[in-house]
């Protein structure tokens, strides 16, 4: 209860004056850290759990993947994967969908292909889960695919397979099945598109330099576009020499939903630029540098020797 409410404190209190504990109250625990983001407590808390010769059942290793998930530590995922084989622990939908969303969140897309493969009984969640990573990390057709033996094996998508499936259609650049999947969630399954499907749309059509058409799908999105969408669209008409209006609107909403960002001011100066605003531009370099703000540098992490790892900083652009 304690844990639920955040008070994690006191959780461990009462925890901690149980005279006698058994694998629910470790679980119960374990679990109420990775709630409350205390991951390294989760651990330390697992690590005195083994020290009370109290093995874990599937929801402790459930907690445990998630906490793995959220710090992308694949070194002890893997520990945690070699521990449920070699305990012949069976993968549960629970578990089974714990496990292959470490390894997808991680990058191990081949290994949490392997555990969905695995695993016996699959669902909705697993099938999402697996479709997302597929797309996420550069296997759209895969994903597409997979969407499709998962509608041909009875299980109805929800919003989240959906906005799975038309990210898949951005990086793919696949306009025509990207419209389509839009269409069959609305029209088929009643299904509200939210932010992330108007964003995955916007993405698509700007990816593919078809700007007044997702200039169309944010000025008829019911609900204010977010920062993301805004400066999806913005770098989309910069890439593609477009100079089709930043109107005030847009570009007040973008500086207004996160001022400080100094990234916003240099793309909006940079589509002024493009369309001909020299003095808005000009202006917007200005308000950037009496704020003090810079764009600051991209980067990109990458595993070296098995473990080590560094950042390697892209050339900021403006």
């Amino acid at each position: 209860m304690y844990a639920a409410y955040s008070v994690i404190g006191l959780a461990r209190r009462v925890f901690e004056e149980m005279t006698v504990r058994d694998m629910v109250s470790w679980s119960s625990m374990i679990a109420g850290y990775v709630a409350c983001n205390c991951l390294s407590d989760a651990f330390k808390m697992f690590r005195h759990m083994k020290l009370a010769d109290e093995k874990p059942n599937s929801v402790t290793l459930v907690s445990l993947l998630s906490a793995c998930t959220r710090l992308l530590d694949i070194s002890i995922g893997e520990s945690i994967h070699s521990y449920i084989i070699i305990n012949q622990i069976s993968l549960d939908v629970a578990l089974g969908t714990a496990l292959l969303e470490m390894y997808s969140k991680c990058g191990y897309i081949e290994k949490a292909f392997q555990v969905f493969d695995l695993m016996d009984e699959k669902n909705l969640q697993s099938w999402t889960i697996m479709i997302s990573g597929l797309a996420h990390n550069g296997r759209g057709q895969d994903a597409i695919s997979l969407f499709t033996e998962m509608e041909q094996s009875g299980l109805e998508p929800d919003s989240m397979s959906f906005a799975g499936i038309l990210s898949a259609c951005s990086h793919l650049g696949l306009v025509d099945e990207g419209e389509k999947y839009f269409d069959q969630m609305v029209r088929i399954y009643d299904i509200k598109p939210a932010m992330e499907h108007y964003g995955c749309m916007v993405d698509l059509l700007g990816r593919a330099g078809l700007i007044d058409e997702a200039y169309e799908i944010i000025k008829k999105m019911p609900l204010e576009p977010n920062s993301i969408i805004i400066r999806s669209f913005l770098g989309a008409c910069r890439t593609h020499g477009r100079s089709i209006c930043l109107d005030d609107y847009l570009r007040k909403l973008l500086l207004k939903l996160e001022p400080e960002l100094g990234a916003n001011y240099v793309i909006a100066a940079n589509v002024s630029s493009l369309s001909g605003c020299w003095y808005d531009a000009a202006d917007l370099r200005v308000a950037m540098k009496k704020k003090g703000l810079m764009k600051v540098p991209g980067c990109s992490w990458m595993e070296v020797d098995g473990g080590s790892e560094e950042i390697i900083f892209e050339e900021a652009v403006g």
